[in-house]
């Protein structure tokens, strides 16, 4: 068995293991399985289990004349990678234990790619062959009660932190299993940490904190991975602690710190094909519950209708995101999604009911290095004939890239006056009359 190193920036040795390696350490597991009784793995806490695991390992590796001589760093890489197969989810384990890994994504058994601050990056885990990766995504999805095969080969889960995990197996996927895990983050972000990102600046961090205060409606857009959930954590935080919150996710990613909130989820079909509750039901329900703020973490279907009209009924206050690539795509999307629950309604009735339930749409991106921004903030005003009216307050502007390959730009109020300042007044939020100047501008 011949194991190489290499070299990196950081002079950690990297180790690449050839298939022989890979042969030996499943000689190993399947030796600790013979001799390890599995109910009481389940029983014993994880730091005396890790300890019973190396000493087992030791005796295998000490015991067995056929196995190769490693020296310390191989034999501890051992040691853990095997732990890790009875413990966790094998090779996918160190990913999942480092903090600035964000989205996790296995292409193949041999290629496996993750997201760090915004960039995709190649890494070196990889999984033995297909029967192992298929192992790893079985023992995923059972944790949660689900199953996954030929008659069922698309699922999604949930890990014990949170991470929404996506898997798909042949026939649908063509090169052999697929893994998708969208990492949760423990300790989420707040609006000091946006701040630092240089996501949005101090100025419309407050008027943020008095959108949601004075109980606006409103609608965050964006693409995928740009940050939307990230940012509707943020404006939860500025929901006094004395309101009733219900949230309705399709995979429970919200992390309000508030005491009084009521997380609903929804719930796939079973093997028959029923039991399944959509967010529409759950919207519908949550009328039923006396909500100060409904709080539905995506709108991507019929739900969206009743979200309006919750919007519309007293509900006001509640905020939801959409993926869109603007804030006119997002209330055409909303639009579109609420004729597709096969609503007769006609089109400049339904733009009308739009322009009544949200107040302020709240557009993100990922800019091409990487990084998230606040693209614009907008005030819908009404209508004009058959047309949402919309008045832009604060936007950011690509203004070029920096010699280092950042995104340089300028955050910028349009120096309108917004409208729902009138309601911050009426809940005791003052801003200054010149906040709004388009002289206020911050470059990045």
């Amino acid at each position: 068995m011949q194991i190489s190193s290499k070299g990196s920036g950081n002079s950690e040795a990297h180790l690449q293991f050839n298939e022989e390696y890979y042969d030996f350490k499943g000689r190993i597991h399947d030796r600790l399985l013979d001799q390890v009784d599995l109910s009481v793995i389940e029983r014993l806490e994880p730091s005396v289990l890790k300890k019973e695991l190396r000493i087992v390992v030791d005796k295998i590796l000490n015991d067995d004349s056929n196995v190769v001589p490693l020296n310390a760093v191989e034999k501890e890489k051992l040691h853990n990678e095997i732990i890790d197969e009875v413990m966790g989810f094998g090779p996918l384990e160190p990913l999942l234990q480092d903090p600035t890994v964000s989205d996790i994504l296995v292409n193949s058994f041999h290629q496996v790619y993750v997201e760090r601050f915004g960039k995709l990056e190649p890494t070196d885990v990889r999984f033995k062959d297909e029967a192992h990766l298929r192992k790893i995504i079985d023992k995923i999805v059972s944790a949660v009660g689900r199953r996954i095969d030929e008659s069922s080969p698309m699922v999604d889960a949930r890990l014990a932190d949170g991470s929404r995990v996506n898997a798909i197996i042949p026939p649908l996927a063509l090169d052999g299993p697929m893994l998708s895990i969208r990492r949760f983050s423990v300790d989420p972000l707040e609006l000091d940490d946006l701040l630092g990102f240089q996501t949005l600046t101090p100025q419309i961090g407050e008027i943020l904190k008095g959108i949601v205060k004075s109980r606006l409606n409103v609608l965050i857009a964006g693409g995928t991975g740009s940050g939307k959930t990230t940012f509707l954590n943020v404006l939860s935080r500025f929901i006094p602690a004395e309101e009733r919150i219900v949230t309705i996710e399709d995979s429970a990613e919200l992390q309000l710190k508030q005491r009084h909130v009521v997380r609903l989820e929804t719930r796939p079909p079973n093997i028959e094909g029923k039991g399944e509750v959509t967010q529409r039901d759950l919207v519908i329900n949550s009328l039923r519950m006396r909500p100060d703020r409904i709080i539905v973490g995506e709108v991507r279907g019929k739900e969206a209708f009743d979200m309006l009209q919750a919007m519309n009924t007293g509900h006001d206050g509640s905020l939801t995101t959409i993926h869109a690539n603007s804030p006119r795509d997002a209330l055409m999307r909303l639009e579109t999604m609420v004729a597709m629950a096969n609503f007769e309604i006609p089109s400049q009735f339904l733009r009308r009911y739009i322009s009544s339930a949200i107040d302020v749409v709240i557009h993100l991106s990922r800019l091409t290095d990487g990084s998230r921004k606040l693209i614009s903030l907008q005030e819908i005003t009404g209508m004009e004939g058959d047309t949402i009216t919309t008045q832009n307050i604060f936007s950011f502007k690509q203004l070029g890239i920096k010699p280092d390959g950042k995104v340089r730009g300028r955050f910028a109020f349009e120096g309108v006056r917004p409208k729902f300042i009138d309601r911050f007044k009426m809940v005791g939020f003052n801003v200054t009359a010149d906040l709004f100047d388009p002289s206020n501008q911050i470059e990045v």
